[in-house]
């Protein structure tokens, strides 16, 4: 198999709020729009929403209902991002957040209910990943 490129597509009724939340939050671009289906690019991340109801949409899965997955947005200042959204209003479902396994971070919920995971990455605590790599 020779990839070419890749995105997850979340199966959702909010196709709109999903745009402007990545679009209008996230400075995601709109590459690809229709009443189905939009496609937004991160800059080497991108997320597709479509409609359930589309004749194109695959036999399963269903709808997303916010469990079991979750995308991760990587930024190189997660702090001046974390402080931008913030004072637009944005609500956050984690806080700005140091990890001990070496990322600095902030989630949000976009509108179809997936995790956005905004991560930094920083320096481990030393030894925290000693029990993890053989």
């Amino acid at each position: 198999m020779r990839v070419v490129g890749g995105y997850a597509v979340v199966v959702t009724d909010r196709l709109r709020e999903c745009r402007d939340f990545y679009a209008g939050r996230l400075g995601f671009a709109v590459v690809f729009e229709a009443d189905w289906f939009v496609l937004l690019d991160g800059g080497g991340v991108a997320v597709a929403f479509m409609r359930p109801e589309h004749p194109s949409a695959p036999p399963s899965p269903g709808p997303h209902t916010g469990d079991g997955a979750f995308l991760t947005v990587q930024v190189t200042d997660v702090a001046a991002e974390y402080e931008a959204l913030r004072a637009g209003g944005v609500r956050f479902a984690l806080p700005l957040t140091d990890e001990p396994w070496g990322q600095r971070r902030f989630g949000l919920v976009d509108p179809a209910g997936q995790w956005v995971d905004v991560v930094e990455q920083t320096d481990p605590e030393p030894g925290w990943w000693d029990p993890y790599i053989p």
